[in-house]
């Protein structure tokens, strides 16, 4: 329960916990940044799991379930930096403005989580500060240090979505998503519905917008550089024959989309 969260506490994060992110294949020459905002489920310890059990745990209220894994090896087939967040959204969504109602989510589908209920301004700054903004600060560090650099960006957000969500079937195995600038995310959906025996979601099975999206928002639209989030079912990132499909799958879309957006894609 909250209550149990004692708030005089200077840090949320112990010497245990995972750091607030990981970074995969830095020094990866690629003009893609790969991020993954709901790559893992970690609780702060202080947190006793948030009052839930393993199956909630295990569950994609929790987590991007195969995201993690989709990330890096489309790293290494690109040869793209990858920045991954390891806490779960319950604890702090990384893809939601701070202070939205599912920022900090008393309830996730019909899942109630009992720690996240009556927080105190102490017990919410500690999540901002040190799950939240480590994440985006490193991600923001390499976007600017690309631009100091003179080299091009383009930010590609990896999710995975449930198959059935509220009892409603999804009939997508991939969805594109964008908000106003359209470039990319156009390009992404004209090459994946290439193959005809995918269903491709043009901003399905979510819409993105600043009410809803973070990441591609502040890092890709407020910065003006090429950028699109894509979300794979997850029962599709189920196997390791379903990884390697979709990582050369997505890989050769982005690799064909590139050349369009960036002059000798995918380097520096």
């Amino acid at each position: 329960m909250a209550e149990s969260t004692s708030s005089s506490l200077a840090t949320l994060l112990s010497a245990d916990d995972p750091a607030a992110f990981e970074v995969v294949r830095p020094q990866g020459r690629s003009a893609c940044l790969l991020t993954c905002d709901h790559a893992g489920r970690a609780i702060p310890r202080l947190l006793n799991r948030l009052g839930l059990g393993e199956p909630e745990l295990s569950a994609h209220v929790a987590w991007d379930l195969g995201v993690a894994e989709l990330g890096r090896r489309l790293s290494a087939r690109l040869d793209a930096v990858l920045i991954l967040q390891p806490y779960s959204r319950l604890v702090i969504d990384a893809n939601r403005p701070l202070g939205a109602a599912d920022s900090i989510p008393v309830l996730s589908e019909r899942i109630r989580i009992p720690a996240n209920e009556g927080l105190s301004a102490e017990q919410i700054r500690q999540r901002v500060e040190e799950v939240f903004q480590p994440y985006h600060r490193r991600l923001a560090e390499e976007l600017d240090h690309r631009a100091a650099q003179g080299r091009k960006a383009v930010l590609v957000t990896l999710h995975s979505f449930t198959p059935v969500f509220l009892d409603e079937e999804r009939p997508w195995q991939v969805g594109v998503l964008y908000g106003r600038d359209a470039r990319l995310g156009r390009l992404m959906h004209r090459q994946l519905c290439r193959d005809p025996a995918l269903v491709v979601g043009d901003n399905q099975p979510y819409a993105a917008g600043d009410e809803s999206d973070y990441t591609i928002i502040i890092h890709g639209e407020q910065r003006a550089i090429p950028h699109v989030e894509l979300e794979v079912r997850q029962d599709l990132l189920a196997t390791d024959a379903g990884l390697r499909t979709w990582t050369e799958r997505l890989a050769r879309a982005l690799e064909a989309c590139l050349p369009g957006l960036i002059p000798s894609a995918g380097q520096t």
